[in-house]
């Protein structure tokens, strides 16, 4: 097999739909199929770039169909799994926590056991022509619970979820380490920060501001905006997924930050005072919508990731200026949101 056959799961959504068009032009010699259940958070015009590209296939499924799955492993002899497919909105998880135990832990399992049955003959033996076969699990700093105002998330700090989201990315990340302690499967979890950047969804944070700033509405901010993430260009967090795939010690975790700490009201401000200077209102300020709203339940008051292990072993650096990455993503979504105030 010359080109190599890997299947990313959740390609269509926020970091996926980054992820592949990257991937695919700096790897050259590699096949793409995309399993995507296209739920609300996917979106195929944000792979519009790559529709074409005869290395690249879209398969409309879901990671929790066990056959489908399967069937995709047989077909495709995948050597390469990268698995962004989650539930991944906090607010959704509290309100409707069932959907994120089906795909974030069900799928997870599904996908693992397809690995297994396809790259291993027996425990810790692979099948020929998939020796070298890794899965790769794509996950978050939020399974580490909060912090307080000082200390940094490693690959050492202990597991504390705090949501149902981040409880069953917890789970997943088990079962992947399990994979490898129990099989032998070759796995790399990553665990990254806040990810901001074009194709996010509008329901998240910086998107949700940048939306209602030009709708003319309340921009809402939860309890006194002073929750901290530390936060990631979603193509700094592609070329650090590279950096794992390509030369990651197996069975290893990379957490993955930005080392850029901003609390909600800074980014809530710093986006109003780019759309003033860019589209500005005909009085006033966008900073006069901000708007502040109860707290939602178990808000993690403070993330942040310390990036040694990748730095150093891996030599990966984040390369984006956040001022200059939030900069072209406002601009992302005013293109893309085509809202012209009067």
């Amino acid at each position: 097999m010359n080109q190599k056959s890997i299947l990313v799961t959740g390609g269509a959504g926020f970091i996926g739909s980054n992820f592949i068009p990257f991937f695919l032009e700096t790897h050259t010699d590699v096949k793409i199929v995309n399993l995507d259940k296209l739920t609300y958070a996917g979106n195929l015009q944000n792979l519009e770039e790559v529709e074409k590209n005869d290395r690249y296939i879209f398969v409309n499924g879901d990671i929790c169909d066990k056959e489908l799955v399967d069937s995709l492993f047989q077909e495709y002899q995948f050597t390469t799994v990268i698995n962004f497919a989650a539930e991944s909105h906090v607010d959704n998880s509290i309100s409707s926590p069932d959907a994120f135990i089906d795909t974030n832990i069900t799928g997870t399992f599904n996908l693992l056991e397809a690995a297994r049955k396809h790259w291993l003959s027996s425990a810790n033996e692979a099948e020929p022509l998939f020796e070298k076969a890794k899965f790769i699990h794509i996950s978050t700093d939020e399974v580490y619970g909060s912090l307080g105002e000082k200390g940094f998330f490693t690959e050492n700090s202990p597991y504390r979820p705090n949501s149902p989201y981040s409880a069953s990315k917890a789970s997943s990340d088990f079962l992947v380490r399990s994979y490898f302690h129990t099989y032998g499967l070759k796995v790399l979890i990553s665990n990254c920060s806040n990810n901001y950047g074009p194709k996010q969804h509008n329901e998240k944070l910086i998107p949700t501001i940048i939306r209602k700033a030009l709708e003319d509405s309340p921009i809402p901010i939860y309890g006194t905006g002073k929750n901290v993430r530390d936060w990631l260009y979603v193509l700094d967090h592609c070329k650090a997924i590279d950096a794992i795939i390509t030369n990651g010690k197996i069975g290893e975790t990379y957490v993955i930050g930005g080392s850029t700490e901003r609390d909600n009201l800074t980014i809530a401000s710093k986006i109003c005072d780019i759309l003033d200077e860019v589209e500005p209102k005909p009085e006033g300020s966008y900073a006069d919508q901000i708007t502040f709203v109860d707290d939602r339940p178990g808000h993690d008051f403070r993330y942040a990731i310390d990036a040694s292990k990748i730095k150093k072993d891996l030599g990966w650096l984040p390369e984006m200026n956040f001022d200059n990455g939030l900069k072209e993503t406002v601009l992302w979504y005013k293109k893309r949101l085509r809202i012209k105030n009067t």
